[in-house]
């Protein structure tokens, strides 16, 4: 009789920061349920991850499932696998982290399950070749990963029913290849398609392996699932009609496998992850010409046989797509290095394991990239993995500094290619603030730290062309689609189109300069305030994005740091040239900015000028009745952070967070008139097409007349404090 071997894996995960309704449901529409099912079906075997984040939200709000996981682990039908304990991409991470993350969800899982585990699930599936050695050394014998990954070191589908043996400076691993037609079919197929295949495959010596391994996410949570898979009883069927045929089907776990049956061989494989992964890491423009190339294949009839060479991206290019994803990703390397240098002599204390700690949670994965999944988009992600990262460096503040100097305050300034793109930026720091400041792009503060609320008050995302806006844009409003599915199947995530409110295509808007804060502007006459916020406008000056000069200079418990540079604005027939100087005084232990600005009228003639600056708040919710404008003197129809308007002859704005306890307040010397409007993108989430608040810009403006070498001045002040929540 032909037999074959299967390998089941379950892979489960919430990232850092995502809201305790979303945990709860997901425990009860696909964690749960899923696990009842398995007490049910005792013969069905597999092996479970649950990423730290989530198992310590299940120990923490459901500890009757600890127990009950237990019991199948100790009875055999449940094998556990270990992972970095917050699931972070674990190529792009430190080695000393990838390393304690891997042995912290270890010693997790062996505490509360009492299993050694020797399998890791990887996150995303991201693979580079220099992994077999830390992940070896962290005591792990195996790792599944997509088949594609070995398609793309050449192998064939029939090489693929087996695992393999990989190393790096001898420090070995086996690498299970995960089936993507097993991905596919379950559990969006009949279940007896699955069957089909495995019959298809079945060899008469006994040595075949199959793998499935995948989301347990895609069995509850993913759109219509919970009702396939529970309600309509798909999963009970799956599960019922692999019972049926254990005479020719053999569940093994991975660590059975290993040992009764002989790797196919070495293997070292390219960087890869799964294809939609490697897809979503290109550049927008590059994403149309690969799916062009897809579908002509297809056409022809000839994808299928050359899928394999048909290659998305590398996963770090993400962080060349998204500055915001490469601000994170650096400032996770600075707060590691600092870690680093501080461990000989405080690795065992409370304080640095707590720095540590936050730094890893920092590097969940979740926030750095962004696909069909929120990720990167979602402001509650990035703003978690910010406060996990300002929280470590609060306390590493505690440890670096001496006692007076924490007590009293400090302002420490440095400069260096802090984000890896070959230009240096200013980094200044005090006890309540860290500033970040990018000479070559305008002068701009790209990264504001309140360090008492643990928060990045420019935490925004720049509006940017995504590849999907093309089916939002040809799907029309309110239009759900997905491909034509049969009785007793379900449409994929990968290949869902829903729109979560109508008309999201009449708010696509693409900046064209990178949003950030502290910006200079020079406007041309009749510029509105609509086509301001839509960025469809042109700017009368050329300083927005470039590079200014700078100096610092201490002053009596502070420093100042001055901008500037000689540049022109347009007029109707002729260009102007201006010289522009804003200087930033810094007190040590204040979180208050001050700017001064001069602009010098270099040009023989007088001349009207419409200068602004722009300010770039995120307080994560736009339409919460507990965080809002105020403008003194003056009474607001709405007053929304997501509101958008005009206040003319004003000089003071505040932005409250009443849920934070946070006033950001700005006043200018000079009255003028204040913009106001949201960021909003519209992105892809596993729930469809949505609106997601980012920001609300502040945008101070002044109009005034120069005569030849005239220069006209302002002072701004921003003062972030406390308030009773």
């Amino acid at each position: 009789m032909k037999t074959i071997n299967v390998a089941f894996g379950i892979h489960n995960h919430q990232p850092v920061g995502n809201f305790d309704f979303v945990f709860e449901g997901a425990y009860n529409d696909a964690y749960l349920p899923f696990l009842e099912l398995l007490e049910q079906h005792p013969k069905i075997r597999m092996a479970q991850h649950y990423t730290g984040i989530l198992f310590q939200w299940i120990k923490d709000h459901q500890p009757e499932f600890i127990p009950r996981l237990k019991r199948l682990v100790k009875s055999g039908q449940i094998e556990m696998m270990t992972g970095g304990f917050y699931e972070p991409i674990l190529s792009v991470i430190p080695y000393r982290d990838k390393i304690g993350q891997i042995k912290k969800l270890t010693k997790f899982v062996k505490d509360h399950t009492a299993y050694d585990p020797k399998g890791m699930w990887l996150a995303e599936r991201i693979w580079e070749p220099q992994l077999p050695k830390p992940i070896n050394e962290a005591g792990v014998s195996y790792v599944v990963l997509d088949d594609s990954h070995f398609k793309s070191a050449g192998l064939q589908n029939e090489q693929l029913l087996g695992y393999y043996i990989t190393e790096e400076e001898g420090a070995p691993v086996y690498l299970f290849p995960i089936s993507e037609t097993l991905r596919y079919t379950i559990p969006f197929q009949k279940p007896e398609k699955t069957i089909e295949y495995l019959q298809s495959i079945a060899t008469e010596d006994g040595q075949t392996l199959v793998v499935f391994a995948d989301d347990g996410e895609k069995f509850g949570v993913w759109p219509g699932t919970n009702k396939h898979c529970y309600q309509d009883g798909w999963l009970e069927q799956f599960f019922t009609l692999l019972e049926a045929n254990l005479d020719w089907i053999q569940i093994l776990h991975f660590s059975e496998a290993l040992k009764q049956i002989k790797p196919m061989g070495r293997i070292y494989l390219p960087t890869a992850s799964y294809r939609e992964m490697m897809e979503w890491a290109m550049p927008t423009r590059a994403i149309h010409n690969y799916e062009e190339f897809e579908s002509i294949l297809k056409k022809q009839g000839s994808h299928d046989t050359y899928k394999a060479f048909v290659r998305g991206g590398f996963w770090r290019n993400f962080m060349a797509k998204y500055p915001e994803a490469n601000n994170m990703h650096k400032k996770m390397l600075h707060i590691s290095d600092r870690l680093g240098q501080l461990d000989s002599k405080y690795r065992k204390g409370k304080m640095f394991q707590e720095a540590q700690d936050h730094l890893w949670a920092g590097q969940c994965n979740c926030p750095y990239w962004h696909g069909v999944f929120g990720g990167l988009y979602l402001n509650h992600l990035r703003f978690a993995t910010y406060r996990q990262f300002i929280e470590a460096e609060r306390i590493l503040d505690q440890l670096e500094k001496s006692a007076r100097q924490f007590k009293n305050g400090w302002l420490d300034l440095d400069s260096y290619d802090y984000d890896s793109d070959g230009l240096d930026e200013i980094i200044v720091t005090n006890k309540v603030m860290n500033l970040y400041f990018a000479p070559e792009r305008g002068g701009s503060l790209f990264e504001l730290d309140y360090k008492p609320k643990a928060i990045n008050l420019l935490d925004t995302m720049t509006r940017r062309e995504e590849s999907y806006h093309k089916k939002l844009l040809g799907t029309g409003e309110g239009h759900e689609q997905g491909n034509q599915q049969g009785e007793g199947e379900i449409a994929s995530i990968h290949d869902l189109v829903v729109m979560k409110e109508e008309g999201l295509q009449n708010h696509l808007h693409y900046d064209f300069y990178w949003r950030t804060s502290l910006l200079d502007h020079f406007l041309k006459e009749g510029t509105t305030l609509a086509a301001f916020a839509q960025s469809q406008y042109a700017e009368a000056g050329d300083f927005l994005t470039a590079p200014y000069n700078w100096s610092s200079s201490e002053l009596k418990n502070g420093r100042a740091i001055k901008f500037w540079r000689t540049g022109l604005v347009k007029h109707a027939n002729r260009a102007t040239a201006v010289s522009l100087e804003k200087k930033i005084l810094l007190r040590n232990s204040e979180s208050k900015i001050v700017v001064n600005y001069k602009i010098s009228n270099e040009d023989p003639q007088e001349q009207a000028f419409w200068f602004g600056s722009e300010l770039d708040f995120a307080l994560l919710a736009g339409d919460a009745h507990d965080r809002y404008f105020a403008f003194p003197g003056h009474e607001l129809s709405d007053t929304r952070l997501r509101s958008m308007g005009e206040i003319n002859n004003t000089n003071e704005v505040y932005l409250i967070d009443e849920w934070l306890g946070l006033r950001i307040g700005i006043k200018s010397e000079s009255s003028g008139s204040i913009w106001r409007f949201p960021i909003e993108t519209i992105s892809q989430s596993e729930a469809g097409f949505e609106r997601v608040y980012q920001s609300s810009v502040v945008f101070l403006n002044w109009k005034f007349q120069l005569q030849p070498g005239a220069t006209w001045s302002n002072r701004l002040e921003i003062a972030i404090e406390d308030i009773k929540r």
